[in-house]
């Protein structure tokens, strides 16, 4: 339930017009200074607004009305509603950048691709409030300012919080590994740990190399050409 009457200043003028309540109940209830309510009194704000009767609409009973002008200690309270209406949920639409932010946002892309090349499109939307046409330009450096570009955090420019942007890149890492120059840095489990992670010191994973394989059938060659087994060596010591 909201904590102020609809449309304050209207109230505020009916229940100065219609009422012996004082400047500081009156702000009190419509959640006005008491300055802009004598202001009121005196003509010399709100002109032209039509008083609305809070009675009326179901805010405000008279019998409050009448207890808080005889005690002017008491403070007015709205009256609760005797219909309960939903509460719109919220649509999720692209984010709104200010007009002064809107010029930062390439060099925030250009950072989010640069920085985190494993986010998606649809995130780098959503962190900057930009659209695809535009992501793919910078991407591919077809920009029209692509020379002037500067890659700048978004959570310095106040595009985004860091909140958001550490959800994003998270949920990025857990969809798919980040690759760099050095390879995939992030690793599945299984490969990490248990039979995948046996491997020898020297980063070999216990099976011959191909110059082993090649000396072994040198040798072998050697011993049919000259036509002795290893029984006949053996003889021989």
């Amino acid at each position: 339930m909201s904590s102020q009457p609809l449309m304050p200043k209207a109230t505020a003028v009916w229940l100065v017009e219609n009422t012996a309540l004082s400047f500081d109940q009156i702000a009190d209830f419509c959640k006005l200074h008491p300055l802009e309510v004598k202001a009121i009194a005196d003509g010399d704000a709100a002109q032209g607004i039509k008083g609305l009767d809070p009675i009326l609409t179901g805010q405000l009973s008279r019998e409050e009305i009448v207890r808080a002008e005889k005690d002017g200690n008491l403070r007015l309270r709205l009256s609760e509603s005797k219909v309960r209406v939903p509460v719109a949920k919220a649509k999720r639409g692209p984010r709104y950048t200010p007009v002064s932010r809107r010029q930062d946002r390439p060099n925030a892309i250009l950072w989010l691709v640069r920085n985190h090349p494993e986010l998606k499109d649809s995130q780098v939307m959503r962190l900057v409030g930009t659209t695809k046409a535009t992501i793919k330009a910078i991407r591919e450096r077809t920009h029209w300012n692509s020379a002037s570009l500067t890659p700048l955090d978004p959570v310095t420019l106040g595009l985004c919080s860091q909140i958001d942007l550490d959800m994003e890149v998270s949920r990025a890492a857990k969809e798919k590994p980040v690759e760099t120059e050095h390879g995939v840095t992030l690793l599945p489990a299984d490969l990490t740990t248990g039979a995948g992670a046996e491997h020898d010191e020297d980063g070999s994973d216990g099976r011959p190399s191909s110059e082993e394989l090649d000396v072994e059938a040198v040798f072998a060659k050697l011993k049919q050409i000259g036509g002795k087994s290893d029984a006949d060596d053996d003889d021989e010591e």
